[in-house]
């Protein structure tokens, strides 16, 4: 059995997502290794074709000769892909793609390595193996040595060491052969296989695909969309480096989030922000392990007695992270600038405190844990909300890291009176009462300055910034935070509001306000889904499914979302797959969804 989908516009990013925890590879329709950064999320992307590197090069590519059509989908609840190519003839193959995952010696054996199992499914094809990574940002092509079923590349890092049982000069001289058995490949660290790379591969098959199988059947799914929302669940948990437990944004940089935007960024790296999102919709299905990971990333990096942080870290806990431009790189569709590094980290983004709080909150209250939080840990959260206290209303660059502005953003301040509210409510359970009072009154008093100053009583609705007078979409969240209730007028008009002047076709606008490179012009797809899911929750229920239904054909052919969407065309830009994205799905499809009892 296998999970695909058919619906959907054809689209550029028509790619699949294989990992482990360790580092991510991106696959395009027809099996062509396009992006792989090594040896981790952030490092140099040795598979670059995607960004269309000067060079020749930057792909894995198994070509079938005469080709006429591809199939592909992913083994049902596994992050295995499998490519099915269709020459004009009789000739039929079938290509997985996996990454090595499972349990072993009390920890999971998860290395950078990709697996590739090639067979007949009928006829005579000829095939054709193109191996030809890059390195220094597709700016050099890396010094190759070859044994006696090994190709060895030396690339920045680490050396990339190729084994199989295809003839080694057929790979090395890229020999047209016919394919007349199964094929295998393992390529990752130069480490020597100490068997058969066919029974290598074969049992690595069978104990990824057990382990996936595993994790799904524990997540507490809705009854409605399930395929949509394991196929998200994977994907946020792909997006997880678990040497250190830092969440990345999305896998790419530099894809653009219209055509011919400058709006091209970096996004191999933890946002406090997005990561927190993360959390506490993995925390949701009921994968908490994701949590205790992210928790020790986040004890990591706040060392300081001050509580100050960054709003996004290197996920080896950098904190700077300079930018500068790749020239060897096109950049995508030839669109640059691509970026490596991200200025956000120089900002000021006052909602990062909040993110962290509300993704540590569940660990003092879910009892499932082997660790529970206790009072250490809260001592060790309560300098971020002194933080969050100091700085609530003060000016930053919110939390969509204008570059040229700044103003109190109502968000921002929400998202302080969130920090304060959740470390109020850990000192009840742990029964501080001295720190639950004065945790409690600070939330009350950043509340009541929220409601006064983040409401236009003129407008009748809640606004971007302190005193304004602008929308954006981030105000849907107000009673997901439990900030305001979900009928509180106030909430229903702002969302009201918020469909008249975001919204445009099936996709909502974050702002309509110019910022230092225009006016947007892409729907950004989390916005669209915290819109369904105010519209759940304000009642109008029917209105959200329909919507919902046809955002989700909006996905590409295995199920991802990438950041943004044409609003006519829904073709996908931005970076891929955006967690944030498939965080809004599952927060949909949660609140959507008709209960179990329904169906039993």
């Amino acid at each position: 059995m296998s999970d695909s989908l058919q619906s959907g516009p054809p689209q550029d990013l028509a790619l699949g997502l294989v990992g482990n925890g360790s580092f991510g590879a991106l696959f395009d329709a027809h099996a062509r290794l396009v992006w792989c950064c090594l040896p981790a999320f952030d490092g140099d992307p040795a598979f670059c074709s995607l960004l269309q590197p000067r060079l020749d090069g930057g792909s894995w590519d198994l070509e079938l000769e005469g080709l006429a059509s591809s199939e592909q989908s992913y083994d049902k609840n596994t992050a295995i892909l499998r490519t099915v190519l269709r020459d004009g003839t009789d000739g039929v193959i079938e290509i997985i793609d996996f990454a090595p995952r499972w349990r072993q010696h009390q920890r999971f054996y998860r290395p950078v390595m990709l697996a590739r199992r090639v067979r007949v499914l009928s006829g005579r094809p000829r095939i054709r193996v193109r191996l030809r990574p890059l390195a220094d940002w597709g700016a050099r092509v890396p010094e190759h040595t070859w044994g006696s079923n090994h190709m060895r590349f030396l690339l920045p890092g680490m050396v990339l060491r190729v084994t199989t049982d295809l003839p080694l000069r057929a790979l090395r001289d890229e020999l047209s052969i016919v394919l007349d058995r199964d094929l295998h490949f393992v390529l990752g660290p130069d480490e020597t296989l100490t068997r058969s790379v066919g029974e290598f591969v074969r049992e690595a098959e069978l104990r990824t695909r057990d382990y996936w199988h595993e994790w799904v059947r524990y997540l507490s799914i809705p009854a409605e969309w399930q395929e949509a929302v394991i196929r998200s669940a994977i994907t946020l948990k792909l997006c997880q480096y678990e040497d250190s437990g830092g969440i990345i944004a999305a896998l790419t940089t530099s894809i653009p989030e219209a055509p011919g935007t400058q709006r091209n960024w970096d996004y191999r790296y933890c946002w406090l922000r997005d990561a927190g999102f993360v959390v506490r919709v993995l925390n949701r299905l009921g994968a908490t392990r994701s949590m205790e990971e992210y928790i020790h990333y986040i004890f990591n990096l706040a060392t300081g007695e001050d509580g100050d942080m960054q709003p996004v870290y290197g996920i080896a806990y950098e904190g700077e992270l300079a930018e500068e431009e790749m020239p060897a790189l096109r950049g995508y569709r030839g669109m640059g600038p691509v970026r490596r590094g991200n200025l956000a980290w120089l900002q000021k983004q006052h909602d990062t405190y909040g993110s962290v709080m509300l993704a540590s909150a569940q660990m003092f209250f879910d009892r499932r844990l082997e660790h529970a939080g206790d009072e250490a840990a809260f001592r060790r959260l309560e300098p971020l909300g002194e933080r969050a206290w100091a700085l609530h209303d003060k000016p930053d660059a919110g939390l969509w890291e204008f570059r040229g502005r700044a103003d109190v953003h109502t968000y921002s301040s929400v998202m302080c009176w969130a920090a304060c509210d959740r470390l109020a409510m850990i000192a009840d359970a742990l029964r501080l009462e001295d720190r639950h009072r004065a945790w409690r009154e600070r939330a009350h008093t950043i509340r009541e300055l929220v409601l006064k100053r983040g409401w236009n009583d003129s407008l009748g609705h809640f606004v971007d910034v302190f005193d304004g007078e602008r929308l954006d979409a981030s105000l849907l969240l107000l009673a997901d935070l439990g900030f305001v209730t979900a009928d509180d007028p106030r909430f229903i008009a702002t969302v009201e509001a918020i469909g008249r002047t975001l919204k445009r076709g099936d996709g909502l606008y974050r702002y309509l306000a110019e910022d230092d490179f225009g006016a947007p012009e892409t729907s950004f797809t989390i916005c669209t889904f915290w819109y369904i899911d105010a519209l759940a929750a304000i009642g109008r229920s029917e209105e959200a499914r329909a919507l919902f239904e046809r955002v989700l054909e909006r996905r590409n052919h295995l199920g991802l979302l990438s950041e943004d969407l044409a609003f006519d065309t829904g073709e996908a830009w931005g970076n891929f797959p955006q967690t944030y994205s498939h965080v809004g799905l599952v927060m949909a499809a949660t609140r959507l969804s008709r209960p179990w009892q329904d169906f039993s």
